[in-house]
């Protein structure tokens, strides 16, 4: 898998993610534990594209 492509990849989860956590809030019998794992999931996806965005985007020294 591509840098790119593992990127897309962790960006739709991410994105995933976001809208379960959303969907799990609006429930009146949400899972407080539940929310924190996902929100935990997100975090952690939220770190890898970051450090993968600047692995990628870091100036190459001759």
């Amino acid at each position: 898998m591509s840098m790119h492509s593992h990127l897309n990849e962790l960006q739709r989860r991410h994105k995933a993610l976001e809208k379960e956590i959303e969907t799990e809030k609006l429930h009146l019998s949400t899972d407080d534990l539940r929310l924190v794992e996902l929100k935990r999931k997100k975090l952690m996806l939220k770190d890898q594209i970051e450090k993968l965005r600047t692995t990628t985007e870091a100036p190459t020294l001759h």
